[in-house]
């Protein structure tokens, strides 16, 4: 089994495409189910961002997986197959793996570095987990892209390179309403989300005031406006909260436009004074406002797309290159790992077909030495095993160490061939492997 991951981003898709292809909760684990019953996959997970749609699947064949995903992918989003298949990825096997440790990263995100990623990766787990779709490999790939993570975080200063989409985009908003900062800016927190909780803590560290916390459900909209010392209110009277912010951040991941621009319009009209500059700054996917707003005098929108027009110029320079070398090094580890487990059935089994000769052998003795005592049988049993010990310690140990470089697979089929292993054997220490780690076999359907 190899994993696959077929997808899109911000890389490879406009925004347009993005919105449309976005899945909502109950959507995402629908897809994420009925990929792990396509015929070609025995594992599945799904990474969804503001940014990002992937599929990771732990596939037997690799067309019959991509054109499985692909499909799915256009079902479920709607958006159709000749348009969405311009727009995907795929990447396959190690390739797959180095992917998803520089997403883990933050070196494919919008904004590089941001270290939300991190916990989007641990929900995609956490759901494909729950769901009973993760499989033992992509288990073990999503522990080590975890890992690769923290580590860029913790080790390199790549937090400081790539501030996270919500501070770029407060930053943008700044520049637009030309202020030096948000310190006394009237601001309009539209959701109460992961998204919206980051939004509304950074606005209040960076001073912004009065803070309103708009939401649909009134405790939710409480409860975070407790949190940063702002105000609840409710969405009901959203236009003349529009009119007293000049700035309003919306990500409230609703399936249809919460800010249009007939809305907008109405608030413009009843602004005191009039003529002040309003920034619509829209975090979410699909669009929360409605781009038309942007043509109306002093009003402007920033949506993921200018937000990526701001990015596209920043140098991130050692930090970037940093990073790179512990997805390098994180990967190395993993592929020597990968390559040592393949042989160590073959060496488990040659260990024990020697354990089996010094058995055979040894009831061979009893059988022509009938007055041989316990102890003497024992030291004559002990003295067997150490010489076929010593016989075998070379070309494991020596297996082993090959089983990291280019290669492998021939050293194992040459310790196979050497010593007459039965593949059934190889097969069977596997498969035991297997149950001991609690995933079903190969064969198993469960």
């Amino acid at each position: 089994m190899s994993v696959l991951v077929v997808g899109l981003s911000h890389k490879s898709a406009p925004v347009a495409t993005l919105e449309r292809a976005v899945l909502a909760d109950d959507a995402l684990g629908k897809l994420l189910g009925d990929v792990f019953q396509a015929d070609d996959v025995t594992g599945s997970a799904v990474l969804s961002t503001c940014n990002r749609l992937e599929v990771y699947a732990d596939v037997d064949r690799f067309h019959g997986g991509v054109a499985a995903i692909s499909e799915l992918l256009a079902r479920h989003s709607g958006v159709p197959l000749a348009e969405l298949t311009g727009c995907l990825y795929v990447h396959y096997a190690d390739r797959a793996v180095q992917h998803l440790l520089a997403v883990a990263c933050g070196l494919e995100s919008m904004v590089v570095g941001e270290s939300q990623i991190l916990g989007q990766v641990r929900l995609c787990l956490r759901l494909a987990g729950e769901q009973g779709t993760l499989s033992r490999a992509l288990s073990e790939l999503g522990a080590l892209a975890l890992r690769t993570g923290k580590r860029a975080h913790a080790e390199t200063g790549i937090d400081s390179a790539g501030k996270s989409l919500v501070s770029v985009g407060l930053a943008a908003a700044a520049q637009r309403l030309q202020r030096p900062t948000l310190h006394a800016v009237p601001t309009l927190i539209i959701g109460a989300g992961s998204m919206s909780s980051l939004a509304a803590a950074t606005a209040a560290r960076l001073g912004a005031a009065p803070l309103v916390i708009a939401n649909r459900t009134a405790e939710h909209a409480k409860r975070l406006a407790a949190a940063v010392g702002g105000t609840p209110a409710d969405l009901s009277g959203l236009q003349a909260q529009i009119a007293a912010a000049d700035l309003v951040i919306s990500c409230t991941g609703a399936a249809g436009q919460v800010i249009t621009a007939a809305a907008v319009r109405a608030a413009l009209a009843s602004r005191e004074p009039a003529g002040r500059p309003l920034v619509l700054l829209d975090l979410a996917l699909p669009r929360d406002v409605e781009s038309a707003a942007g043509q109306l005098p002093g009003v402007t929108v920033l949506g993921l797309a200018e937000l990526a027009a701001e990015l596209s110029d920043q140098d991130y320079g050692e930090e970037v290159a940093a990073v790179r070398r512990i997805v390098a090094e994180e990967f190395a580890a993993h592929v020597s790992a990968d390559r040592a487990a393949l042989v160590t059935p073959t060496v488990v089994a040659l260990r024990t077909k020697a354990a089996g000769v010094v058995d055979a052998e040894m009831t061979r003795l009893d059988g022509r030495l009938d007055g041989l005592d316990e102890r003497s049988r024992a030291e004559i049993a002990r003295a067997m095993r150490r010489v076929a010990d010593k016989l075998l310690h070379a070309p494991t140990v020596r297996v082993k160490e090959l089983a990291g470089a280019p290669g492998a697979d021939s050293y194992e089929a040459a310790l196979r061939v050497l010593f007459d292993l039965d593949p059934a054997a190889v097969q069977a220490v596997t498969m035991a492997d297997a149950r001991i780690a609690g995933w079903p076999e190969a064969d198993d359907p469960s």
